[in-house]
């Protein structure tokens, strides 16, 4: 294809990498290195003192914290940090943009500013980071393996019509802002959350247990892990930074078709193996 951009037909480039959620100890080596060699590093993060951090490793870290404001969307925001990283992508610098966690995770702008780099011709990459997930099974002591895990956005599962799967866990992120259909807000309150209740009733006893957690992001500090019932959800203190967990609520239910399948390619495969 002629008109196909090659991935180093221009001198910048892009490298969007994670710095994991606890300060000092989940960035990983390669997602040093793009730090420190990059000419220009953007923080996407709402710490001073992880901003500080990052300056050991460059002199120019700026910050992308000051594009937020009350009752500006969120969107706007993301649009203008893309602007901006993009802008010195195309002057030709080594950009480097740091996100807590991973970076692709509930992060609209990594992803577009990964698509823009590649479709002008720089070429561009993502690092994998340590996410608020991975911490979320090693505190818990949850394996995703053992019934499954769904994942939902709050204000998705409740403003769609998604389905759940109460056999397995349930985690639902950025439960501080559920409802918030503005994208201008920090927060949202009890009544938004009791509307995400009564969506969950029809899955749950309002008796059931559900997990408020939130990962640690200073070696300092401990996880918050709070069990409370499904029906004082509404009135717990939450922000954007807690995830709230439902744990099965029902045992698993035979598929007797799959089962008689799989039971009878057994018996043959055992046949063929005596012959």
């Amino acid at each position: 294809m002629e008109n196909a951009p090659h991935l180093s037909s221009k001198p910048g480039s892009l490298a969007l990498v994670g710095m994991g959620m606890t300060l000092g100890s989940h960035l990983t080596p390669i997602s040093r290195s793009h730090i420190e060699q990059a000419d220009v590093v953007f923080a996407a993060l709402s710490d001073n003192l992880v901003e500080e951090w990052l300056k050991r490793m460059n002199p120019d870290v700026r910050s992308l914290q000051g594009y937020y404001a009350e009752g500006k969307s969120r969107m706007v925001t993301y649009r203008e940090w893309l602007d901006v990283i993009m802008a010195e992508v195309r002057a030709g610098k080594q950009v480097c943009a740091v996100f807590y966690g991973h970076p692709g995770i509930f992060a609209w702008t990594p992803h577009m500013a990964i698509a823009a780099a590649r479709a002008e011709g720089y070429p561009a990459h993502m690092e994998a980071g340590v996410s608020a997930e991975d911490c979320l099974y090693a505190d818990l002591g949850i394996d995703p393996g053992r019934f499954g895990c769904q994942h939902f956005e709050a204000s998705q599962l409740m403003l769609y019509d998604r389905q759940i799967d109460n056999a397995g866990y349930v985690v639902l992120w950025q439960i501080g802002l559920v409802g918030d259909t503005t994208l201008a807000r920090f927060a949202t309150g009890a009544e938004y959350r009791q509307v995400l209740v009564d969506r969950l009733s029809r899955d749950y006893p309002l008796d059931h247990e559900v997990i408020i957690y939130r990962c640690a992001t200073l070696p300092i500090h401990d996880a918050r892990i709070d069990r409370i019932t499904l029906r004082d959800l509404p009135g717990a203190s939450v922000t954007v930074a807690e995830t709230v967990i439902l744990p099965p609520a029902r045992e698993m239910k035979p598929n007797l078709e799959a089962w008689a399948r799989v039971k009878e390619l057994d018996a043959e495969a055992r046949t063929v193996t005596q012959s």
